[in-house]
């Protein structure tokens, strides 16, 4: 199981976010190339990028840090979120070095889009699916939908992605541990692989998402425990990569 370092980025700088809300922010480092640099170090395997301002902004806002982070360390993959709402934007990523791309919103409001970017660039899109109480977020987690987590994962495993990446909204960035239950319930219903991302804050939240690795679950993603230090990155590295499928 991969132990993926976020690096969510707001006006060029390293930050995390409570629950997806902007104005809740704390900002970690005004450079976030070192921090990438920091966290392959310490043995990242891949790197979790997320373009907050793209979120908000339903497009790129934060392009010339996530292609400095690919050109620093090019031997690491990265995958990215955030404002990616067209073509364009994937191509343009995709020639800059990133591994894979994550559609959020636009999954949601648009699914056509997700299946017709599966055929162009397979092997490269991810589906982002933030959820609260089985019902998935759109607009950076600013609205709550009518549409169901599970029924939307398979909609778009039949569409061809590459993985799926469930946030818990509730718990992400409140280190509370991540909602396995609902994690593993998702990576049972489908059979393309399953990141988990949210709450995750201790060697006991790795040692619980090691259990369900047999569900499908590849990885997690982990943000605010990294930086306030309650969960040591290689440490911890070293424990998911023991859970293997």
């Amino acid at each position: 199981m991969l132990l993926i370092p976020a690096i969510d980025l707001k006006e060029g700088k390293c930050v995390r976010l409570r629950q997806g809300r902007m104005e809740d922010n704390t900002v970690f480092s005004d450079d976030p190339v070192a921090v990438a640099g920091r966290w392959v170090a310490a043995g990242a395997k891949r790197i979790h990028l997320v373009d907050l301002d793209g979120a908000f902004a339903g497009k790129p806002r934060n392009a010339d840090v996530i292609h400095a982070i690919v050109e620093a360390y090019p031997d690491v993959p990265v995958q990215i979120g955030g404002g990616i709402r067209d073509e364009e934007t994937i191509q343009a990523y995709l020639d800059a070095g990133v591994e894979y791309v994550i559609i959020g919103t636009k999954a949601v409001n648009a699914p056509h889009f997700v299946k017709d970017m599966a055929i162009e660039y397979p092997r490269r899109i991810i589906v982002g699916l933030d959820a609260k109480d089985g019902k998935v977020a759109i607009d950076g987690w600013s609205k709550l939908s009518r549409h169901d987590v599970i029924d939307m994962a398979q909609h778009f495993e039949e569409d061809g992605v590459e993985a799926i990446i469930y946030t818990d909204i509730s718990r992400d960035g409140m280190m509370r541990g991540v909602n396995v239950e609902a994690t593993a319930k998702l990576a049972r219903a489908i059979r393309i692989p399953v990141i988990a991302s949210g709450g995750i804050s201790s060697l006991d939240d790795i040692k619980a998402l090691g259990a369900i690795v047999d569900d499908g679950v590849i990885g997690a993603i982990t943000g605010r425990a990294i930086y306030e230090g309650t969960l040591d990155f290689a440490e911890a590295a070293k424990l998911a990569e023991s859970f293997a499928l």
